[in-house]
């Protein structure tokens, strides 16, 4: 039987038992009717409330068990995919006599699958540093600039044309931060750009410095795009956009809630507005 089953009938089973005594008692003592149904009405309120509190706090833990699953999942399939591709190509360069362009085309594409598990297992590690506080961002004054253009030319490869990404990046845009994991921010929203756009769709990715002061960084997308209502929960652990076509997307969840922790320790904003005509356009305020 479920806890919270059984929480139900002990709440029902005392709350029978309060109204059973305060009849016996008003039956004993007529005078002190109003005192026993005023201390019976503050007890069912005090029950009621604690009740309330811990269905909400059972179904909150049940969300985040229901997330770490689909967390599981997606992990498993996103190891077992790119392991599977690297196993096939390399036992076709052994079993098969195969040219040696063939080979370097076989060998350039294992490689890209090997990325792509860094990026992955790079992600779990500094989520986990990050929510153990065992990371210690380490700052130092560093090229914005070079290395978003660094991140976009590594990225390039994993769109369908080398006119997918398109770049307005003002140059030697220099930032005080750190280096490692504000280039693990630039990745994931690029990535998750890429995620969700369809066929050859045009992504901008551009830094300015405005008049603020600030440095903008802006990866706008022509995708599925967010509705309002989730926009305020992308960054949340292991938290995924709810409609289907999102929920067959790679991916962990674990992207954007590093973005935001990373941009909060460094005292950044991250704004999530809607692309038009359709899309999803990311910011970010570097102070």
């Amino acid at each position: 039987m479920r806890p919270l089953t059984i929480f139900y009938i002990i709440v029902f089973y005392v709350i029978a038992q309060l109204f059973w005594w305060a009849t016996l008692l008003i039956a004993f003592n007529p005078i002190r009717k109003w005192m026993i149904v005023g201390e019976g009405v503050v007890f069912l309120s005090l029950m009621a409330f604690g009740a309330y509190t811990l269905h909400k706090a059972f179904n909150r833990e049940k969300k985040m068990n229901d997330q770490k699953k689909n967390f599981l999942l997606s992990v498993t399939h996103e190891l077992k995919s790119p392991l599977a591709s690297i196993k096939l190509y390399l036992q076709t360069i052994i079993k098969r006599d195969l040219d040696v362009e063939t080979q370097r085309n076989f060998i350039r594409k294992s490689l890209l699958d090997i990325e792509r598990l860094d990026d992955m297992v790079e992600n779990m590690l500094l989520a986990s540093k990050i929510e153990n506080n065992s990371y210690s961002f380490p700052k130092e004054s560093f090229n914005f600039s070079d290395l978003v253009e660094k991140v976009v030319g590594r990225l390039q490869i994993h769109v369908c044309s080398k006119d997918a990404l398109v770049t307005h990046i003002q140059p030697d845009i220099y930032v005080t931060g750190d280096k490692f994991s504000l280039g693990a921010v630039v990745t994931n929203l690029i990535e998750n750009a890429v995620k969700y756009s369809s066929g050859c769709d045009p992504i901008h990715v551009s830094v300015e410095k405005i008049e603020s002061g600030k440095v903008s960084f802006k990866v706008a997308d022509l995708g599925m795009g967010i509705p309002d209502e989730e926009k305020p929960k992308v960054f949340n652990r292991f938290y995924r956009v709810g409609s289907e076509e999102t929920r067959k997307t790679k991916g962990t969840g674990l992207g954007l809630f590093i973005v935001k922790q990373v941009l909060d320790y460094h005292q950044a904003q991250i704004k999530v507005k809607d692309n038009k005509p359709k899309g999803t356009i990311f910011e970010v305020l570097l102070g």
